[in-house]
């Protein structure tokens, strides 16, 4: 006989612990391993939080990851980019490491491939960032999110902050480093100060959440950031956009990029 356990995962990017937890419960309940046992995942959300959720889980036991997202049948495996990136121009596609080669050869240059290192709380220590980046980058991403060490930032450390930030850039070289400071667990000053350094390291971007903490990007922290960041650095806003007037007005607040997937749903909506 077969064994089966079901669940929901809803709002995934507000609180992936609880989700990991239940999932760790579910395989556990089946007796799940890599020798007989698949996870099905239909996917309507954000797809990057969940397999990075759902991963945190799988990658321990060798379980490997199939299913469709909720969009018309359009079916994934194991974590393959959907037609989506493509379709609607997006400037990258977000995913996990474990899956940049395969996302990057199934996309063949037609969207860049844009991975996370230090992910998603930051507190790898400089080295480890510096490997995930050099091995995404040889596995074919061509953008890469950090996170930065928010307790160097609390400490006050912030030649260590900007040492970091050197030293991912250095190992991204040409391609594009966007530096994630979690606005929503800083002050004022703490964010000032992550505009100076992202300047002075060289960066690309500002980007203000990962989408697993606290919050996502807000108008008074855009607009802050685009003003206190140096020239040639942009800002790009994650996390909360949720209508086109949002999208909006973090455009006319100085953002370049923002990190959402809502706004896909929403262009889909309007074409039917």
């Amino acid at each position: 006989g077969v064994t089966a356990a079901a669940n929901v995962l809803e709002h995934v990017s507000d609180m992936p612990v609880k989700y990991i937890h239940r999932l760790e419960q579910d395989v556990q309940a089946v007796g799940g391993s890599g020798r007989d046992t698949v996870l099905i995942d239909f996917c309507a959300g954000n797809d990057a939080c969940v397999l990075t959720t759902v991963n945190t889980v799988l990658k321990k036991r060798g379980i490997s990851l199939v299913g469709g997202t909720g969009d018309q049948g359009k079916v994934s495996a194991n974590g393959r980019v959907y037609q989506d990136a493509v379709a609607y121009g997006v400037a990258s596609v977000c995913i996990p490491p474990c899956y940049v080669r395969q996302a990057a050869g199934y996309l063949g240059g037609r969207v860049p491939v844009c991975t996370v290192v230090g992910f998603p709380n930051g507190n790898t220590t400089t080295a480890a960032k510096v490997f995930e980046t050099r091995e995404a980058i040889g596995n074919g991403a061509a953008e890469i999110d950090m996170v930065i060490n928010l307790g160097w930032l609390r400490d006050k450390k912030y030649p260590e902050v900007l040492e970091e930030v050197q030293a991912v850039k250095a190992a991204c070289g040409e391609r594009v480093l966007k530096v994630i400071i979690e606005t929503c667990l800083l002050t004022r000053e703490e964010k000032v100060e992550m505009c100076r350094i992202v300047t002075q390291a060289g960066a690309d971007f500002i980007k203000t959440s990962t989408g697993f903490s606290t919050g996502g990007a807000t108008p008074g922290d855009v607009g802050l950031l685009a003003r206190e960041v140096g020239p040639g650095v942009r800002v790009k806003a994650a996390g909360g956009i949720s209508s086109w007037e949002d999208a909006e007005e973090f455009i006319r607040l100085g953002a370049s990029r923002l990190g959402t997937s809502r706004l896909v749903k929403l262009a889909k909506a309007e074409r039917t």
